[in-house]
């Protein structure tokens, strides 16, 4: 399965430098709005080390890592609801991603223009999550008004139309949907989805500082990180070995790129499971709670229609007994069935008819 996630912000918070950062390209980054028109996209591999820790017993001639899309959304501002600047354009490139990155100034540059003249992290969230509601207010008042009519004498709509009235009261009152409870009807719970509200996506806030102690006081964020976003590009552009040297003498574990996409992975319930061979090492991404015949449809469709079982080993049992074979031969090698709930770090081999 795919992973999307969008950059937004209002202009000249350094998103197309991030987007740059994250996927060694080189789209413009300019100071001016509106510097990116069309949405820029490049996919990122998801850090994992189990996988080079399976390549080093198995060696592969491949190693496959689970992958994010990262897409770069023109600079929002002000009444974008209304078309301003690229409003709906921007709106629309929202609609499809999985997950919000939500980049906010904090650092100080007098030769950096900034949008609202002033530095003000709490008020460029409400401003960029006032127009993400304008947008749904207008899409759910056009539901409710295609089904009011239809709901009297149709009980699924009634149900759906007392749903959308309450979710558009809390977004009359400046709550985003993120916010509001998800109706338990499984129906009602696709209903929402079909609507790809904006502000109904989770949002990871990524705070653009020269200070990575700074800690933001506003209220409802709590997935966040902090970044020196220019620094972050001057790493990504390192040599291998200087990236390690940097690292080292900095004591830093993981650059915090690598945390952007960790966090945005884990935020969705995401995990992976990996399949192994002298071909290849791959990692796959699944949803928590995803039975075994669902994860064998994503390598292929024949795989989930016609399951049998999985072999399934865990990560830690496969390093620790240096590989498949004698992890089997120390039953640590378990046949589940269709009900089987892989896990994450499950090294899996299907059988199918």
């Amino acid at each position: 399965m795919g992973l999307s996630v969008g950059i937004v912000g209002l202009p000249n918070v350094g998103k197309s430098t991030l987007f740059n950062a994250l996927t060694k390209q080189n789209v413009l980054a300019a100071n001016y709005p509106f510097a990116t028109i069309d949405p820029n996209s490049g996919i990122v591999p998801v850090p994992d080390d189990r996988l080079y820790k399976i390549a080093s017993v198995s060696k592969p001639r491949k190693i496959t890592p689970a992958v994010v899309e990262f897409i770069d959304i023109a600079g929002l501002v002000k009444d974008a609801s209304k078309g301003a600047g690229l409003g709906n354009k921007f709106l629309s490139h929202i609609r499809n991603v999985d997950i919000i990155c939500h980049l906010v100034r904090v650092f100080l540059n007098d030769n950096i223009t900034h949008v609202e003249r002033t530095i003000d992290p709490e008020r460029d969230i409400n401003l960029i999550d006032t127009e993400l509601i304008l947008k749904d207010i207008e899409t759910l008042n056009n539901r409710i008004n295609n089904i009011k009519n239809k709901a009297r004498l149709d009980k699924l709509l009634a149900e759906e139309l007392t749903e959308l009235e309450n979710l558009l009261n809390h977004l009359n009152n400046g709550i985003p949907a993120r916010y509001v409870s998800k109706p338990k009807n499984d129906h009602l719970i696709k209903e929402r989805q079909s609507l790809f509200l904006l502000s109904d996506k989770p949002v990871l806030y990524i705070f653009n500082s020269t200070n990575l102690s700074y800690k933001p006081n506003i209220k409802n964020v709590t997935d966040y990180i902090v970044l020196d976003v220019l620094t972050e590009m001057e790493i990504s552009n390192m040599s291998a070995d200087e990236k390690k040297e940097f690292m080292i003498e900095f004591n830093i574990e993981k650059t915090g790129l690598d945390k952007v996409v960790v966090k945005a992975y884990s935020m969705l319930g995401l995990i992976s499971f990996f399949t192994e061979g002298v071909d290849e090492v791959k990692a796959w991404t699944i949803r928590e709670g995803t039975t075994a015949p669902t994860a064998a449809g994503i390598i292929h469709t024949d795989f989930k229609n016609k399951f049998v079982a999985a072999e399934v080993c865990k990560y830690e049992d496969f390093i620790s007994y240096n590989g498949w074979i004698n992890a089997k031969e120390n039953g640590k090698v378990k046949l589940e069935g269709k009900e089987y709930i892989v896990q994450d770090g499950d090294i899996i081999v299907f059988r199918h008819g």
